[in-house]
């Protein structure tokens, strides 16, 4: 990217590399080892509604009288602003073990075995975080900076990636042309439902519109906001494509998707294939997936939560910075748990996946309520209401298959 676009690109863009964390490259190599091409046009689906709400949190964030909670506590009251910075805080500090897992995993290719010195360094890491959290004046100026840097580093492995796998460009166009698998239909089903979860991430477009505050725009910015959200949102799904491509061409009839347990197990499968360089490169793009999603994923539940409860919704915030850090070490104790007991985390996911059935509705529902008042000319463009309606009653439908299968 050039430097005159990348001073373009800002809060969408850190929302994108938030969301491309350990979790969306399993998926997407699940689902490409699984299917080959043929459901490549939902990550272009996924990806499509989630820059319509991304658009929409942006245009509320730059006209809305307050944060999205502060105007929420004002028009609904309180207890439903805090009920929503609580689910969101919940589900942060649940999934975020998986990011220090994907920290781990992403060491263990480039010759960092599992032991006392990767989990040194995986505790540094969050000391590291946490230090800056709590000792640098301003946040979003060196978030934007860093997610920027994660995220061009992403671009070049999985891109080199790509290019070593050689995929047919016949074959991956017919997969952009919507189709039903072949095949299980009713299997299929889990791993299309997670990489739909993991592109088009609610939690993620909410949180946009704390970052367009603390980028200043405002509401003449409409086609700065507008872009942002297109174009970064846009590289979040040419990643998740460029990944299920590799796995399409290089694992696709050759591995059963149920082997690759971890993000570490698809580089593992990419070396007898590819070489060692295919391991390298991946393993340092799932570094910088992962800790870029570790970086923004704690400071979206500390931030809504702070919200929520009334206690200021600034990035920069007192209150932001100590939820952000609390979500960090539930974090990390559960990652040394799991890592060490060899235990299943198995009722902390279900946990979790129960608050995603009722969080992303609720995220979801909000946006949409507070993008329904106010002035007629201070409205989000339609487009973006109509797609994120669209994605509204994706995320329902979603929830309530998850429900049902967790009852």
């Amino acid at each position: 990217m050039s430097g005159g676009l990348l001073r373009r690109l800002g809060p969408a863009l850190i929302v994108g590399s938030v969301v491309l964390g350990p979790g969306s490259l399993l998926t997407a190599s699940r689902v490409g080892c699984d299917f080959g091409f043929e459901l490549a046009w939902v990550v272009v689906t996924a990806t499509v509604l989630m820059a319509a709400m991304t658009a929409l949190s942006a245009h509320l964030g730059a006209t809305l009288d307050g944060t999205p909670c502060e105007v929420l506590a004002r028009r609904a009251g309180r207890p439903v602003a805090a009920l929503v910075g609580l689910v969101l805080f919940g589900v942060v500090a649940c999934f975020q073990f998986s990011n220090n897992l994907g920290v781990l995993a992403g060491l263990e290719p480039l010759g960092i075995p599992a032991g006392k010195a990767s989990v040194a360094a995986l505790c540094g890491l969050n000391a590291l975080v946490a230090a800056a959290l709590l000792g640098f004046r301003e946040l979003y100026r060196p978030l934007e900076r860093a997610m920027k840097a994660l995220v061009g580093l992403m671009i070049l492995a999985f891109v080199g990636n790509l290019v070593m796998a050689r995929p047919s460009p016949g074959a991956f166009l017919a997969g952009l042309v919507p189709s039903l698998p072949t095949g299980d239909l009713h299997g299929s089903l889990l791993p299309v439902t997670g990489m739909i979860g993991t592109t088009f991430s609610v939690a993620g477009a909410f949180y946009t519109a704390y970052l367009v505050r603390a980028r200043g725009w405002k509401g003449e910015h409409a086609r700065e906001r507008t872009f942002d959200s297109l174009v970064s949102i846009g590289v979040l799904g040419g990643l998740s494509l460029v990944v299920l491509a590799t796995a399409a061409t290089g694992l696709h009839g050759r591995v059963a998707g149920d082997e690759l347990t971890g993000a570490a197990e698809v580089a593992r499968m990419l070396e007898p294939l590819f070489g060692a360089g295919a391991v390298a490169l991946f393993s340092i793009g799932l570094l910088a997936a992962a800790f870029s999603s570790f970086l923004g994923n704690v400071l979206i539940g500390g931030t809504v939560l702070s919200d929520g409860l009334g206690l200021g919704g600034e990035v920069d915030g007192k209150w932001t910075r100590l939820f952000t850090v609390a979500a960090l070490a539930i974090g990390l104790g559960v990652a040394l748990l799991v890592q060490r007991t060899g235990q299943s985390p198995v009722r902390l996911i279900l946990f979790a996946q129960a608050l995603t059935v009722l969080g992303n509705p609720l995220l979801a529902g909000v946006l949409l309520w507070l993008a329904s008042r106010g002035p007629r000319e201070a409205r989000p463009p339609l487009w973006t209401r109509l797609l994120a309606w669209t994605g509204f009653v994706l995320v329902v439908g979603l929830a309530a298959r998850t429900a049902s299968r967790l009852l």
